[in-house]
């Protein structure tokens, strides 16, 4: 049994199951970091409320977990074996939709909905008022939150599925 932690084969499939588990349970970090912002944000802007320093702390903790999760996603895609089959096998492989999806589809909304968390946090902090700081924050956090429903594989996603826990 010990020497099948040795064989490399084994050891990328446990570093795979690993880290699809990881990218998978991170996700609810995400969704639930976002929607707890966009809460703050609408509540914020719509009752004219100070943006304080739990704001603040907020707005970059949904970043950095955004962050986080994009690494764990960098990484899983450099080592699945779906994305290698898609990149090898290209011409035949974008003729199927679910690979088309994780190859391509599913990684480029979700880099662009990290650039818009990062870019909306970015300058929301840069805003010189309350008001318009919580405003940049809901349009660029709810956008990135539409994007980023689209691109999961939901169990009762018609793009590509995957079970709510991996």
């Amino acid at each position: 049994m010990f020497l099948l932690y040795l064989c490399p084969v084994h050891k990328n499939l446990i570093m795979y199951q690993s880290l699809t588990f990881l990218h998978s349970i991170f996700r609810w970090l995400v969704l639930l970091s976002l929607a707890y912002s966009i809460f703050r944000a609408c509540k914020g802007y719509f009752s004219n409320k100070a943006f304080s320093k739990s704001d603040n702390s907020l707005q970059h903790w949904t970043a950095t977990i955004a962050h986080i999760q994009l690494v764990l996603g960098i990484t899983l895609y450099s080592q699945s074996p779906i994305i290698k089959y898609f990149w090898k096998n290209f011409n035949e492989a974008k003729e199927s939709f679910d690979l088309l999806f994780f190859g391509l589809i599913h990684m480029s909304l979700m880099l662009l909905s990290i650039v818009l968390i990062t870019i909306g946090s970015s300058i929301s902090k840069r805003k010189s008022t309350d008001k318009e700081k919580f405003k940049i924050m809901l349009i660029y956090f709810i956008i990135a939150l539409i994007i980023i429903f689209i691109a999961i594989p939901w169990p009762f996603s018609p793009l590509a599925n995957r079970p709510y826990f991996r």
